[in-house]
């Protein structure tokens, strides 16, 4: 029922604009006039008004056709910004049934693959005159930058009774029905400066900060929990005992209780090793977005399973170890799971896209359409 050439073309058209996180203004146009020209309304809110997101993100709706208004209402959301290096993106479609970048870029898969098929159930729902009931779709910035477009979303725009985020890195058919809580760490350790020939009149942040980060527990923490130094500067010469470090860590779970030990342990190390020395550290922790929880029984996840069944593939729900922007629409009480779209090595220049997978993901989109639709 799709169009196979029309959905990989939309998919190349998308990844060769550029839209790194914080510079999504040229997509965001472009996407806006796409869904224009498709008779869905768009409507955007002031997303861009919060520092570092690049444009409003869209909120478009599809009306429900004749006699279908009592249909679930139903959402599907991806968002329109990549990783870095997304500028000049030049996609290459190789015989191995996969679309690459060049090398020198990712590829924008994450999440142009989801906007691609969001695209193509639309032209094809326009194409055959297909019932439905009142579909939206949400189109996010910032998203990469720790789901901000997101946060930042004018609710009121929702109607929907539940739905569907187009972005996880699993195989198409599989949906992802548990996701974690991230909580950001950020310590800055003082210590005290001197010349590097005289040592003893100074105490070294760097040298606290790597005391405590060999005394902390970091990695995979427990089988819900895990935990990461990601970032950590200081100092300004090599003839300087630096008196200053700042960290940047995080640590994620899918227990509130795990993951607020672990932060805590965090911030007591940090604290007290700099204790220790008689210097300070001041430690900011902050939660980036919650996990979720959605029932193997839940309607949406039962909605989703058919849709794979109906394609012949394995309706596996599967526990996902990232966020996506699922997790902060699900904290408005709608239930939303996260579709696997079969991405490979995202967030690289190796990044890639099987052809099959993007043509299995607009079908399933088609396929929730008509369950929904004969469900009501």
């Amino acid at each position: 029922m799709i169009n196979k050439q029309r959905l990989i073309n939309t998919f190349l058209e998308l990844v060769q604009i550029n839209s790194e996180s914080g510079k999504e203004q040229a997509i965001q146009q472009f996407l806006k006039a796409k869904f224009e020209t498709l008779n869905v309304i768009v409507e955007e809110d002031k997303a861009s008004v919060n520092e570092g997101l690049g444009a409003n993100n869209l909120v478009c709706t599809l009306k429900a056709t004749e006699n279908m208004d009592n249909v679930d209402k139903v959402y599907f959301t991806s968002h329109m910004d990549t990783v870095t290096p997304g500028v000049d993106i030049k996609p290459q479609i190789k015989e191995d049934g996969y679309i690459y970048s060049d090398g020198t870029t990712i590829l924008g898969a994450d999440d142009k693959a989801g906007l691609a098929a969001i695209l193509e159930l639309v032209q094809t729902i326009n194409d055959h005159e297909l019932s439905h009931g009142q579909i939206q779709f949400v189109i996010t910035v910032g998203e990469e930058s720790g789901l901000e477009g997101a946060k930042a979303l004018d609710y009121t725009l929702l109607d929907a009774d539940y739905g569907y985020a187009i972005d996880a890195s699993v195989d198409v058919g599989k949906t992802v029905t548990h996701a974690p809580t991230q909580m950001k760490v950020n310590a800055t350790i003082y210590g005290k400066t001197a010349h590097a020939s005289t040592p003893n009149k100074g105490i070294s942040a760097i040298n606290i900060a790597a005391k405590a980060v060999s005394e902390m527990k970091l990695g995979q923490i427990d089988e819900f929990t895990t935990a990461n130094i990601g970032r950590f500067e200081g100092g300004s010469a090599t003839n300087i005992v630096a008196d200053k470090v700042t960290l940047k860590a995080e640590a994620r779970s899918h227990s509130e209780t795990s993951i607020q030990n672990q932060v805590e342990h965090m911030q007591s190390v940090f604290k007290e090793t700099a204790q220790k020395y008689g210097c300070t550290a001041d430690v900011e922790i902050i939660k980036s977005y919650p996990g979720f929880e959605i029932a193997d029984e839940a309607l949406v996840t039962k909605v989703a399973k058919s849709s794979a069944v109906a394609l012949g593939l394995a309706p596996e729900a599967v526990i996902a170890s990232g966020g996506s922007d699922g997790n902060i629409i699900n904290q408005l009480g709608i239930p939303t799971v996260i579709l696997g779209v079969g991405y490979e090595n995202i967030h690289t220049t190796d990044e890639r896209m099987p052809i099959s997978s993007l043509n299995l993901l607009a079908e399933q989109l088609i396929k929730i359409i008509e369950i929904i639709s004969q469900k009501s």
